[in-house]
């Protein structure tokens, strides 16, 4: 764990996956909105350094932890950490693993399971334990949730990643049985589904280049990049969507 830089008390939002992508770009616009971050890694220190190395550049505490969402000691021990650095107002339930390219026919149980754990499992664990801490009748200030889908949960991503598809649609639901849960306790809960976006998803599934083969069959005729999708997310976190809940915004080009 990085220890925290001394700083004015500022809101902290917990963002899981943040060392790349889509939770890099969150950190980073998070911390120009003046907020602090907790950032969480699984296998890849160096670049959630740098991510909370930029952050402080910008104003921000920053602490980078390493766990895994699906592993419920490390998510308990992920917001006792957050605590310490603020009063948490904030969750991107951004962590996600997508195994190779395959047909549901080829999938092994393992490669199902791991999927299930890490997107939906873990999305929940952290979700549980934000309300815990941002509930306002346990004594907390409220806050926000945005949790991150995927188009695939709409498109069912045949072929490809059923599996996964099938995890972020089980986030979706999250976000509408949540948001309806926890109004009462000042927390609104919101998603955001990216589309095609330029990040290194596509190389773990198989396909560094899935990107560009699949841009023509977008209506902007493009990938999106992770700092579009990071636009959304601080939107929903902020207070610009302080009467949205319950909603999951596409960020996807139209397709």
């Amino acid at each position: 764990m990085t220890e925290p830089e001394e700083g004015p008390g500022r809101p902290v939002c917990v963002v899981t996956g943040g060392g790349r992508g889509i939770g890099a770009a969150t950190c980073l616009r998070l911390a120009a909105d003046g907020w602090d971050v907790c950032l969480t890694w699984v296998s890849r220190p160096e670049p959630a350094k740098a991510v909370a190395a930029a952050c402080r550049s910008l104003g921000a505490r920053a602490l980078v932890l390493q766990a895994d969402v699906a592993r419920e000691a490390d998510v308990q021990r992920t917001f006792a950490a957050a605590a310490g650095l603020g009063r948490v107002r904030g969750l991107v339930n951004n962590a996600g693993v997508l195994g190779p390219q395959s047909r549901v026919e080829h999938l092994d149980a393992a490669r199902i399971r791991r999927t299930l754990e890490v997107n939906t499992l873990g999305a929940i664990l952290c979700a549980r334990e934000a309300v815990r801490l941002m509930s306002r009748r346990s004594g907390g200030d409220g806050g926000a949730v945005v949790n991150v889908s995927s188009r695939a949960a709409v498109l069912g991503a045949p072929d490809e990643y059923v599996d996964y598809a099938a995890a972020k649609a089980g986030v979706d639901a999250l976000t509408v049985g949540l948001a309806k849960e926890a109004a009462a306790d000042g927390i609104r809960v919101n998603g955001v589904r990216p589309g095609l976006i330029a990040t290194d998803i596509h190389a773990s599934g198989g396909e560094p280049g899935r990107v560009a083969r699949l841009a023509p069959s977008v209506p902007l005729a493009r990938g999106g990049e992770p700092d579009e999708v990071a636009a959304a997310i601080a939107w929903l976190l902020s207070d610009d969507a302080s009467y949205v809940t319950g909603a999951t915004l596409d960020v996807s080009g139209g397709r």
